[in-house]
């Protein structure tokens, strides 16, 4: 946008401007509160996960401990679906929904895209193998290392209802 002159405004020279999209505000989601949520839904979604596998696939403790990382694979894979069709439905899983949280799509400002939740679900699982999750305790808006990459954030629900 050029800049506006006395001397273009004297003679009514009007310069037009684009307007401006206003930036979206998000209130980025505090650290305990995400933790407190991620605790919730690691009780409430892998808990069951586990039993079922530990008990009725494995037949025990020992059956698990001799494929542990085929039992992994079972635990990880229903768990990471059964979070997909949460945020998928309402951007909430219900440790999120507990605290008030939900995933946004930074760019649009709405829930994420599918294809968006299912990068995010992957990259959550292999950067907290990678100690990923330490970017949290860095950043100031406390988005994880697999927010950044797929550009999506946890952020307060408004409570305009």
């Amino acid at each position: 946008m050029a800049k506006k002159r006395f001397r273009d405004t004297k003679q009514g020279k009007v310069i037009k401007s684009s307007p401006k999209e206003p930036k979206k505000h998000f209130r980025f989601a505090r650290r305990g509160d995400y933790i407190k949520a991620f605790l919730t839904d690691s009780f409430m979604l892998l808990m069951p996960i586990m039993y079922i596998v530990f008990y009725l696939v494995f037949s025990g403790r020992e059956g698990f401990a001799a494929h542990k990382m085929l039992g992994w694979i079972y635990i990880l894979l229903p768990l990471a679906i059964v979070e997909i069709l949460f945020l998928f439905k309402s951007a909430q899983t219900p440790g999120m929904k507990a605290y008030g949280i939900k995933l946004v799509f930074l760019p649009s400002g709405q829930k994420p895209p599918f294809t968006t939740i299912i990068l995010r679900q992957i990259l959550s699982k292999f950067t907290f193998l990678l100690f990923g999750w330490i970017v949290l305790f860095f950043r100031k808006d406390a988005r994880n290392l697999h927010d950044l990459i797929v550009g999506t954030a946890l952020v307060y629900e408004n409570k305009e209802s």
